[in-house]
């Protein structure tokens, strides 16, 4: 008999590393069904919150805060595209790609969790983000992905541009803040046990594998 297990999943989708680690944490998922019934709620968290509109090219904005250099940026580039195909997302970043500000996309996640649509949103905003190459601070671009994922267009429409879930999301935020989370994809297994990094959909499987075995 599977046992329920609650999964948080803190990220951004902002982050490639994040859209790596969903897809493994997916395969783990379909792998370890016989063990785990998994609760999975995606949390905030903003890696770039000051991003102002429009947003910012990626080799410029990782020049700027990590002294990444355009060739390093390229070399990193690769490896994550590597990576991700390996798990089967596809991400076409290229060095005209751009960071935008994610915090409305977090505020329309928080919707489509209410709506029963969470999961299938965050994977359509990770394709606009890195798949597409989409601005997901633009309001239509999030609406767009909010009716492939199941959703109402015009009702994501009404969230977005009501301002609605903010205080919400700015809770979310500071609350796994306030639990230690700095950096992500940071997983979180029945508020005890953390995972952090993109890891392979192996390493996921063990973990979740013991975690059940122990409780």
């Amino acid at each position: 008999m599977p046992k329920p297990m609650k999964i948080d999943f803190v990220s951004d989708i902002a982050c490639p590393w994040c859209a790596i680690g969903l897809s493994s944490l997916e395969r783990t998922l379909a792998n370890a069904a016989d063990v785990i019934d998994v609760d999975l709620t995606f949390q905030p968290f903003e890696l770039n919150p000051d991003m102002p509109a429009g947003g910012q090219n990626v080799v410029e904005h990782l020049g700027e805060k990590y002294g990444t250099t355009p060739a390093q940026s390229a070399q990193n580039r690769q490896g994550l595209i590597a990576r991700a195909q390996e798990v089967g997302f596809e991400m076409n970043m290229t060095d005209e790609s751009r960071l935008y500000n994610t915090f409305d996309a977090h505020r329309l996640l928080h919707w489509a969790m209410l709506e029963g649509k969470q999961h299938a949103l965050k994977k359509a905003l990770f394709a606009a983000n890195f798949t597409q190459n989409r601005d997901v601070g633009d309001h239509s671009v999030l609406a767009d992905a909010a009716q492939s994922a199941g959703l109402d267009r015009a009702a994501a429409l009404e969230v977005l541009e009501s301002g609605r879930y903010s205080d919400e999301v700015r809770q979310a935020e500071r609350l796994w803040q306030g639990r230690g989370i700095s950096a992500v994809p940071s997983i979180v297994i029945n508020e005890q046990y953390l995972i952090s990094g993109g890891q392979p959909a192996e390493t996921f499987e063990k973990a979740l594998r013991q975690i059940a075995a122990q409780s």
